[in-house]
């Protein structure tokens, strides 16, 4: 087993902590408090070509390699979480349309992904289902040539700011799941609302997405009716992986100011770090950190070497990495003492920025079901 990444993986990965550290460093601080894209942040990564690491190949990007996305959202999500999440979503709300969309919709929508000259969104949330996809209400009710679109999307990424949002909903309702279609609605699209701002903890680009009779071409679907949930389905199959990635850079932020604290800062007479306590806190973030990354990048590579599903595996990484990423940025909180509750240092906002993941693109307990789902249902 070759646990290296490859000399052009290694060569990505010092390209993003160049870019990171360099560009977008200098602007984390006023990004990562914003509610808005960032202009300065989104044309970096343009420039920096990583859009295209979202894109296959044939439509302008650089192919969609699970191992390289992680790689750059490890590095981005060290520095610059609003980097991340933008990055992030050029995929999640873009995939769709590379698994599923006609020719005409690939080569009409995905180029401008790769060039950031259009932003995607992915609306799958509504106010009554999250998790329970099933539950959805948004419905699209076939008129001759078009879909009439009527429904509520909430906590909706790039929410303003999107070109285009790759939307879940029922064309036929009473066929529970397999009812669930997907169709690509562009921004302003007449009847299409995207005003309303969604705060959370920590400040994100977020909203609520309405659709009042929205008219759209039925050749906007994505696959054939009722095929929706698939679709979904295999877009979280890629993605849940990644997300494991971003927050596994925020552990090791937390981790590399923890230690620089723990050698620096006296206390009764000697370093925080001479005291076994501190030790064992540092031992067990560092491996909670190491035990993630085995568990990330195997589910990745097991994804880029054509296994056809690895629910099992994004769901582990994805679970173990997130609660292990809340355990280490807890403790380097406590290593830095009052000075971690400072507003605007790198451990208060880790703090914040760290306990969403545990939520979305599947919360704990919904993992550990599909976990469990997985490994009982051969029995």
């Amino acid at each position: 087993m070759d646990y290296n990444l490859s000399p052009e993986q290694q060569a990505l990965q010092q390209r993003v902590r160049k870019l990171a550290q360099e560009k977008l460093a200098p602007l984390a601080h006023e990004a990562d408090e914003m509610d808005e894209l960032h202009p300065g942040v989104t044309k970096a990564l343009a420039q920096e070509g990583l859009f295209k690491y979202m894109v296959p190949k044939e439509y302008g990007g650089n192919g969609i390699s699970v191992i390289n996305v992680c790689i750059i959202r490890e590095e981005l999500s060290k520095v610059c979480g609003q980097a991340d999440s933008t990055f992030a979503m050029q995929g999640l709300g873009s995939y769709s349309i590379t698994l599923a969309g006609s020719e005409d919709l690939k080569r009409r929508y995905l180029p401008k992904v790769a060039t950031g000259e259009a932003i995607a969104a992915f609306a799958l949330t509504e106010p009554q289902a999250g998790s329970d996809v099933g539950s959805l209400q948004t419905t699209a009710t076939l008129d001759g040539d078009h879909y009439v679109i009527n429904g509520t999307k909430r906590y909706i990424s790039q929410c303003g700011f999107a070109s285009f949002y790759t939307t879940f909903l029922k064309t036929d309702p009473g066929a529970g799941t397999k009812g669930i279609s997907a169709i690509v609605v562009d921004k302003g699209t007449p009847g299409l609302d995207t005003s309303k701002k969604v705060k959370l903890l920590a400040p994100h680009v977020n909203g609520e997405v309405l659709y009042r009779n929205v008219r759209v071409p039925k050749s906007q679907l994505l696959g054939a009716p009722g095929g929706g949930m698939r679709i979904a389905l295999s877009t979280l199959d890629v993605f849940r992986t990644t997300v494991a990635a971003a927050v596994l850079g925020m552990a090791e932020a937390a981790y590399a100011a923890a230690l620089k604290r723990a050698k620096e800062r006296k206390a009764f007479g000697q370093p925080l770090a001479d005291f076994q306590a501190t030790q064992f806190k540092l031992a067990e973030m560092v491996t909670g950190i190491e035990a993630a990354r085995h568990l990330i990048f195997w589910a990745a590579w097991l994804k880029d070497s054509g296994t056809a599903q690895v629910i099992q595996q994004a769901s582990m990484a994805k679970l173990f990495a997130t609660e292990m990423a809340q355990r280490v940025v807890d403790e380097a909180l406590q290593i830095h003492g009052a000075a971690g509750l400072e507003k605007g240092s790198i451990i208060e906002k880790l703090y914040r920025e760290v306990r969403q993941p545990r939520v979305y693109e599947g919360s704990t307990e919904i993992l550990k079901i599909v976990i469990a789902r997985e490994i009982l249902k051969d029995k």
